[in-house]
Formats: structure tokens, C-alpha cells, sequence
């Protein structure tokens, strides 16, 4: 059964008209879900008796089920949800002095393979619907009792592989009467679709991108990312000229460091050279160890950073969250689901 969060309001609207009610029904509905975060049909007090009938023929509502809720002495909390259909996806929350980051899974399992990710244990099964994108956020805030100020779509999963989905599930939680997290406080990351990315240039959004980079050449990149032999470099600095164009939108180039495979100071100058002339920054993450990579945290993460700074390109170091716990995106996941087989 179709999750009522799938809908964005005019969709919903749309619905409700077909099945012979008032317009204005559905953004009752959209307050009940998003502003009093009600999870039953039957408590919406100011529907009619028949309407929460045809919701509940319709539609499911309620809050996945956490299976597994691992909290980090820094504050991170990593959720194992269970889907309805009973498949497994994590969502994570951060603390920051600036709010509360959602780090959410846009797929069921991942497809694009990168080698250092947990995510790609465990192949794609299936897109994720806007729905259950939006439930992962809902079922945060009811577990936690308080908001969610920014959203991520950074989780298992590349969201420009169900593109549509996601960007109805930007749609809704943008929305003055759904969740109305700001624009600019929600961030896609893509490991390099270029005929999305310029598809996304034209969406007339103001979310934030992000492009898992990762390596600073195509001989490098095409070890660890497999999507570099469909679109090198040189493509997605093309994708991301004409996004930076189109939007005025600076890009965020997300590059973990792996200890002697791409922390050398020869790779931040490689690094250096490619984004020169582009409205991006570098933000830099220590690795997350995953056991079955054989890759490990770098040792060279300072140096590397002051080498970018002295090349003057902007470049961040992520905080570390959750490093107690399965930090690693996918871990949790791919550890469930092997207990199982």
C-alpha cells in the first residue's frame, strides 16, 4: 500500500479530488502529518468519519520500525529502520553547533560500487519512494521529540539513480506546509552523474550539491569508482561548469582520505588544479574503516589540508561523528542483513 509521505500536496490534492473531496482536505491532512506529526489516520479529529476511511483504504501511515539505535558519545545516533516490505536501511543523526543533520538513504542497497563504501556490500535492490525518504525524517523526530533542521541525502544509495523520487521527496520536505526545511539546508551527493547533474541544474532549486570525488585523477578514480569509466573527470567538470552557470550555486567536492592511496601531497596539487577556476570548496573525511576494504584511515590528513590552503583552494575538515559506533555508511545495514543470511 502507497505511503500517504509519498505524496507531495498538489499530488495529494489531486487524489483527494478523485475520490470526490474538497481541495482544501489535503492540506488538513499535510497539517496533521507535518505540523501535529499524527500517526494514525483516526486521531485527525477534523476529518470526516468517511474521508479517514478512504485515507486508511489508500494509504499506510505510522513510523518505520527502529530495529537497531546505536548512540555515539558525541551525540551521533545511527537507526536501523525497517521498511514495510521488511528490508533494512540506516538514517543518521548529527549534532551541530549550527542544528541537526539527517544523513538519509535514498536506495535499498547501492549499485555504483565505489571500493572504501559499506554501502556497496550489499547490491541495489530496489529505489526508495519519496515516502520512504520522508518517513526515515519522521521517524527520527518522533523517536527523538525534536526537529530536524537539515537533510543530507548522503545515506546508502546514489539519489541521482532514483532521481525522481528524490527530488518529490526535496519537494515535500521544502514545503511551506510540510516539513519546511529550507533549501539551502538540504544537500544532495552524487558520485558523478553528469546527465543529472545538468538535469538538476534546471530544477530552479536553491539545495546544495555535492560530488563525491574522492580522487583527483581518472587512473585513480577508476580504482575506486567504477562510475569514472562511464563519466571521467573531465565529463563532470563539464556537468559542473554548466550547474555552477545555471544555478550560481557553489559545489561542495567531498573527498575521503585514504591512507597511500590518495593522502599524498601530489594528489592535493592534482586536486588543486582540477577545481581551479570553479565556485566549489574541498571538504575533507577521515575514513570510516570497513573490514572488508582493506582500507584505512589516513594518517596525512593535516598535511594534506595545509597543502590545499597553500594552493588557495577552500578546504573544510569533516568532524568525525559516530566513530565509537558503525560509523561507516552501510556497516549497520550490511551487518543485519549477514545475520540473517
Amino acid at each position: 500500500m502507497k505511503l500517504i509521505y509519498d505524496d507531495n500536496q498538489d499530488m495529494l490534492i489531486d487524489e483527494l479530488v478523485n475520490l470526490g473531496e474538497k481541495k482544501f482536505r489535503a492540506t488538513q491532512v499535510f497539517e496533521w502529518i507535518y505540523r501535529k506529526h499524527i500517526y494514525s489516520f483516526d486521531e485527525m479529529t477534523n476529518l470526516s468519519l468517511s474521508l479517514r476511511e478512504k485515507l486508511k483504504e489508500h494509504y499506510a501511515i505510522g513510523c518505520f520500525k527502529i530495529v537497531e539505535k546505536q548512540v555515539s558519545k558525541d551525540g551521533t545516533i545511527k537507526y536501523l529502520l525497517q521498511l514495510n516490505d521488511g528490508g533494512f536501511i540506516e538514517a543518521v543523526l548529527m549534532i551541530h553547533d549550527y542544528g541537526r543533520s539527517l544523513c538519509v538513504t535514498s536506495q535499498l542497497g547501492c549499485s555504483m560500487g565505489c571500493k572504501f563504501c559499506a554501502s556497496g556490500l550489499l547490491k541495489k535492490q530496489r529505489n526508495l519512494s519519496a515516502g520512504e525518504m520522508v518517513n526515515q525524517i519522521l521517524t527520527v523526530m518522533n523517536d527523538t521529540k525534536q526537529a530536524v533542521s537539515h537533510v543530507v541525502v548522503m545515506g546508502t544509495g546514489e539519489p541521482f539513480d532514483n532521481y525522481d523520487q528524490v527530488m518529490n521527496f526535496i519537494r515535500i520536505i521544502n514545503h511551506p506546509k510540510g516539513l519546511a526545511i529550507g533549501a539551502r539546508h538540504i544537500t544532495v551527493s552524487t558520485c558523478g552523474l553528469c546527465d543529472k547533474i545538468r538535469q538538476y541544474a534546471m530544477e530552479g532549486i536553491q539545495t546544495n550539491l555535492a560530488i563525491s570525488l574522492h580522487a583527483p585523477n581518472d587512473d585513480l578514480r577508476n580504482q575506486l569508482m567504477p562510475i569514472n569509466h562511464r563519466y571521467n573527470l573531465d565529463d563532470l567538470r563539464d556537468a559542473l561548469t554548466y550547474y555552477i552557470e545555471k544555478t550560481n550555486r557553489r559545489v561542495t567536492f567531498e573527498y575521503i582520505l585514504l591512507k597511500d592511496v590518495n593522502d599524498s601531497l601530489i594528489y592535493a596539487r592534482q586536486l588543486a588544479h582540477y577545481i581551479k577556476g570553479l565556485n566549489a570548496y574541498v571538504n575533507l573525511i577521515p575514513y570510516n574503516s570497513v573490514d572488508e576494504s582493506g582500507f584505512q584511515k589516513s594518517q596525512n590528513i593535516e598535511a594534506f589540508k595545509s597543502e590545499l590552503l597553500r594552493l588557495k583552494v577552500n578546504a573544510t575538515l569533516r568532524k568525525e561523528h559516530g566513530s565509537d559506533i558503525d560509523g561507516a555508511c552501510g556497516q549497520l545495514r550490511a551487518k543485519k542483513v549477514g545475520d540473517k543470511q
